[in-house]
């Protein structure tokens, strides 16, 4: 029989319970519920709810029915000779006490005084006048008093879990409460009846209904003999949860509000997809460097070949790098133009950077300070401080005789923006930075330094042909042009800032959605004063340690 025909076989009978029905027949409580629920729908049947107050065992309770209860089992521990009070009080722990008390309540042992040797030369020896010395305590020998006991709790319980609780008394009842034995829960269930259209129901052909109109339907043209259910615009639907955003984004608005709190602009970056010139030929990058190798780099099929390049531009690009200028003599190779023109998926945000100083370029001379946040691509192997797709922040500030010395402070003030502390630098090289440093902070769950970013001072072949051939007002090959730069990822600071220790936890199939869900509001910045507090409170923390 199918589970509706069961439904209405019962309540043909007479109304029913749906709890007493479905642990009587053994059925799934939440299928029966919804069959229910779709013959109350179509006015077959009935429901009212049932509220009930029911009496049953907690864990204690069930560890009784199947260990026994604790003064029967301390019963049992003590043998015909007897055993010492301080030995059973070993045994039974912290319910020793109150299970004693209730053996002796119940008549079931009895307890002898145990005398020392001590004890008993302090009673022969005469009262010294002064202080009291403290009495110590006898010990206490228990012997069975009975040979076999009549457990009445064990018994209650039985009662209790065989759900005819209403044969105790109230007092036994809260006997058993005070000793957490029994809880009282609130159960609900449906008091089902015979509805208006029952009758109808059961006596006419049953109609099979259709939820919605398919496809098949109307390429057979038959879907006028189909008996469509209404639907219910009434009925709520399934509450949606809310979006949660993942902690790379919370990091990434921080930065973003870091970069705008310092007054830099914001560059354009919705092209995934560079040519090798902006992404390597304009940066002073050769065109043997091993970056630029299909090992290293997302080379594209479709479209193959970039075709609006600046030829002025490619042109004093490629005397760059043959003959070289600008105090240097180039890279001393055939350059290419088919090589440059190849299409890849960008490798870092410094091509954004090198089109941006193109574009202002031809815009009077200010200074200026650009950023940039936004994803990149490497053919690197994963593992847990590396991934092939990851987000990097870029930024630069353009003006007359900067120094190594305005690149570090600007990237401390940054930095501690960020609300890190413990960062440091390290000599490096980059073919269109020179000097370069790269850029560690200290991660606390790995415990060790890790690299975060790149930074530099962009080389005179890199930078001067970008503003050659262009109304760069005042600009003059005498005039000590800098521009100042730095890079990092975001997965990074984010992996400090949320103690995980492997990237592929924070960014791919094996992340975890609730950890995204729950994860902290992200607060990088906090303010100077905050931490110079901090740190003290450390520092007397462990004076006193």
């Amino acid at each position: 029989m199918s589970l509706e025909s069961v439904i209405l076989s019962k309540v043909k009978e007479s109304p029913f319970d749906t709890r007493e029905l479905s642990e009587k027949l053994k059925l799934d409580y939440n299928k029966l519920i919804q069959a229910i629920k779709s013959l109350e729908y179509k006015k077959v049947l009935e429901c009212k709810i049932k509220v009930l107050n029911e009496i049953v065992l907690t864990e204690s309770g069930k560890k009784c029915l199947t260990a026994g209860t604790p003064e029967s089992r301390m019963f049992e521990s003590i043998p015909e000779n007897g055993i010492k009070k301080s030995e059973l009080m070993k045994i039974f722990g912290r319910e020793g006490q109150p299970t004693f008390g209730q053996c002796m309540k119940c008549g079931w042992i009895r307890s002898e005084k145990i005398e020392t040797k001590e004890q008993e030369q302090e009673k022969e020896q005469p009262k010294q006048k002064g202080k009291k010395k403290k009495k110590q305590r006898p010990d206490l020998m228990l012997f069975r008093k009975v040979e076999e006991i009549n457990d009445l709790v064990l018994e209650d319980l039985k009662i209790i879990h065989d759900r005819m609780s209403e044969k105790l008394t109230k007092k036994t009842l809260d006997i058993l409460k005070r000793r957490k034995l029994i809880t009282t829960i609130q159960t609900k269930s449906f008091v089902v009846s015979q509805g208006p259209e029952y009758e109808k129901y059961t006596t006419t052909q049953k109609i099979e209904y259709q939820t919605c109109l398919k496809k098949g339907m109307l390429q057979k043209n038959n879907w006028k003999s189909h008996t469509f259910k209404k639907y219910n615009f009434k009925s709520l639907g399934v509450p949606t949860k809310g979006g949660s955003l993942q902690p790379i984004l919370k990091v990434r608005s921080e930065m973003r509000k870091a970069f705008l709190e310092m007054g830099f602009e914001e560059m354009k970056t919705n092209r995934y997809v560079e040519s090798s010139f902006w992404n390597f030929d304009a940066l002073f990058q050769p065109q043997q460097h091993p970056a630029r190798d299909a090992h290293d780099t997302f080379f594209m099929k479709n479209p193959k070949k970039a075709k609006q390049i600046p030829e002025e531009l490619m042109e004093k690009v490629k005397t760059t790098h043959e003959t070289g200028g600008y105090g240097s003599i180039g890279w001393r190779y055939k350059w290419s133009e088919d090589e440059s023109r190849k299409n890849l998926l960008r490798t870092h945000t410094t091509a954004v950077s090198s089109k941006t100083l193109r574009e202002i370029s031809k815009e009077p001379f200010r200074p200026r300070r650009f950023f940039s946040i936004d994803r990149v691509f490497r053919n690197e192997t994963l593992d847990a401080t590396h991934l092939a797709e990851f987000h990097q922040v870029e930024g630069f500030i353009i003006d007359k005789n900067l120094s190594l010395g305005d690149l570090i402070g600007v990237i401390s003030e940054f930095f501690g923006k960020l609300g890190m502390e413990k960062f440091k630098f390290k000599a490096a090289y980059n073919p269109y930075t020179e000097p370069s440093m790269e850029i560690f902070a200290f991660h606390n769950g790995l415990n060790k330094w890790i690299e975060i970013g790149n930074s530099g001072i962009f080389r005179p072949e890199m930078l001067q042909p970008l503003f050659s051939g262009t109304r760069f007002n005042d600009y003059k090959e005498d005039v000590n042009l800098s521009v100042i730069a730095w890079g990092l990822s975001v997965e990074r600071p984010t992996m400090i800032q949320y103690q995980i220790q492997d990237i592929r936890n924070l960014v791919g199939h094996t992340v975890d959605l609730q950890m995204v869900k729950k994860g902290p509001i992200c607060r990088l910045g906090f303010p100077r004063k905050v931490i110079k507090e901090k740190k003290k409170e450390e520092e007397i923390k462990k004076e006193k340690n």
